[in-house]
């Protein structure tokens, strides 16, 4: 356990980041498999729509740290990729 004012200060930011960015991925989480379930269905419209707010979402949570830079853009790439080919 934190003995000091700051230890303790910086436990408790831990844990709100945490929270917070577990909710980041998980909205982004729901929105992939949304574009992956309209790619099943092979609906163009439905996973163009959906694709655009799932790059959205990769490069906001990239650039504020949630996820690395280059895993953002590898895993908007496949997706983007598995939309191309419908």
């Amino acid at each position: 356990m934190a003995n000091h004012k700051s230890a303790k200060k910086r436990t408790r930011q831990t844990l709100d980041r945490t929270e917070r960015n577990k909710a980041r991925r998980t909205e982004v989480r729901t929105v992939v498999k949304k574009v992956v379930s309209a790619i099943s269905q092979k609906d163009k419209e439905a996973a163009l729509s959906l694709m655009n707010k799932v790059q959205k979402l990769f490069d906001k949570l990239a650039h504020k740290g949630v996820y690395k830079k280059n895993t953002a853009a590898r895993k908007t790439s496949r997706l983007a990729g598995q939309v191309a080919k419908l």
